[in-house]
């Protein structure tokens, strides 16, 4: 199968609408990604259908846990650019904020926003705890597919959401101790499961647990 075909069949899976513009977008994105991970090694995916589906489309599973309103994302820990350069490409009107420690990571974020002409788009060479007080109290949504411990999140995060905002990150289906810990302070709005797979491809992704998390009172 084809790589725009296999996106688009996994767009239809999720139930998101594309435009031509937005299609070419990711296959530029697809394109730089494996030029440079030639050299930088950004990701240890390497085919098409491994990128397509466990980068572009799973990134994307996100939206179903971002507000539709939702103006100001911050992503931590975004390596190559995910899960926040996938929700942008789908939704134009977000700023973004990807922020990674990584060098070579972010040469190239700079490199493929300006390539696909993403306005609104900043990349923040910093670890998280390390981010300026102007980010403070800054975001609707933070999102990450790092790995973070749930409680480690929610306190990294905390600091740069907005009041009443939401925080989501992903995990795989064997967390349910991590889980239940976090649940008992209250912190879990909810848990959105979800399993990705594309018909006519080798790839099954498995089940993701979307958390939706909140900050603590008197945070």
């Amino acid at each position: 199968m084809k790589s725009k075909q296999l996106l688009k069949k996994g767009l239809d899976e999720l139930g998101i609408s594309c435009s031509k513009e937005q299609i070419n977008a990711f296959m530029t994105y697809l394109s730089e990604l494996k030029k440079w991970n030639r050299a930088y090694n950004l990701t240890a995916l390497k085919t098409d259908e491994d990128i397509i589906i466990k980068h572009f489309l799973d990134s994307l599973l996100y939206l179903k846990a971002v507000p539709a309103r939702t103006l100001n994302i911050a992503d931590f820990g975004t390596g190559a650019g995910f899960p926040g350069i996938p929700i942008r490409i789908i939704r134009p009107e977000i700023k973004l904020a990807l922020v990674d420690s990584s060098g070579k990571k972010c040469a190239f974020l700079r490199h493929i926003t300006r390539t696909l002409d993403l306005n609104e788009v900043r990349v923040l060479e910093s670890r998280v705890e390390a981010l300026a007080k102007e980010h403070k109290r800054s975001y609707d949504v933070i999102v990450s597919r790092a790995t973070f411990k749930i409680k480690d999140f929610i306190k990294k995060a905390c600091p740069y959401i907005k009041e009443n905002g939401t925080l989501v990150l992903s995990k795989g289906p064997r967390v349910q101790e991590e889980i239940k810990e976090v649940e008992k302070q209250g912190l879990i709005k909810k848990t959105i499961r979800l399993q990705l797979s594309v018909p006519g491809t080798r790839t099954l992704r498995a089940q993701r647990n979307l958390l939706v998390l909140c900050c603590p009172e008197g945070r």
